[in-house]
């Protein structure tokens, strides 16, 4: 194609939602306030925007950097403007929370969600045993709109499920996982924790989010 044609071709959409995909891997949020996303996700801005890293001290500066992965933090973006989001060419899940609605999403699968939504970081004490990035989950609660990212396009499994921990991408709030070991580790030297360990979820009525790859967390 000419130029023109490739600038007009691969031009933003107008209009549309406050979170809207501009492609599989690309998050467009029209920002008018302010909204929060992962540290090191921007790609471009159009517009007043200016960011804030939302690192606290302590404890809780730790389990937030822990739990969106090694070295990154949320960031507040406030102004005016169009945000363009993406995570390492993941693939971008919007999702609508209503008011009621609440999912624990893996801290490193985070990339948005709107400032009206509720978050909370919180130690995942029954899967310590599991080598998983799951073990500081990121707890979403709406109203409002929330984007996560996959390795592919996901699976929505409905419990009672057993998953890898490696391959765990988010859960709803009405089921807890633990940890079982049920394989013997003598087999399974070189593979991978997530292989050693699972995650079971034996209520039922609830859903897991899992995606087709193994996101290692750095130090496994």
């Amino acid at each position: 194609m000419n130029l023109d044609e490739f600038v007009s071709t691969h031009a933003p959409e107008s209009g549309g939602e406050t979170f809207q995909l501009e492609n599989s891997k690309l998050l467009d949020v029209t920002v008018s306030g302010s909204v929060m996303a992962k540290a090191g996700s921007m790609v471009g801005y159009t517009g007043d925007i200016s960011f804030e890293r939302k690192s606290e001290g302590g404890l809780t500066g730790m389990l937030k950097k822990r739990a969106t992965g090694e070295g990154t933090v949320m960031m507040q973006a406030t102004g005016e403007g169009n945000l363009y989001l993406a995570d390492q060419g993941k693939e971008v899940q919007i999702l609508e929370l209503g008011e009621t609605d609440e999912i624990s999403v893996n801290g490193n699968d985070v990339l948005a969600f709107e400032e009206g939504v509720g978050w909370d970081i919180r130690m995942m004490n029954s899967i310590a045993g599991a080598s998983s990035g799951g073990l500081f989950n990121v707890f979403l609660e709406g109203p409002g709109r929330v984007a996560i990212t996959t390795h592919g396009k996901p699976l929505v499994v409905p419990t009672p499920v057993s998953t890898d921990p490696n391959a765990t991408v988010a859960w709803s709030s009405d089921v807890s996982p633990s940890a079982k070991r049920d394989i013997d580790i003598k087999g399974l030297l070189g593979r991978s924790s997530g292989e050693t360990y699972q995650l079971e979820f034996p209520e039922e009525g609830g859903f897991v989010v899992i995606q087709p790859y193994e996101e290692f967390q750095p130090g496994q």
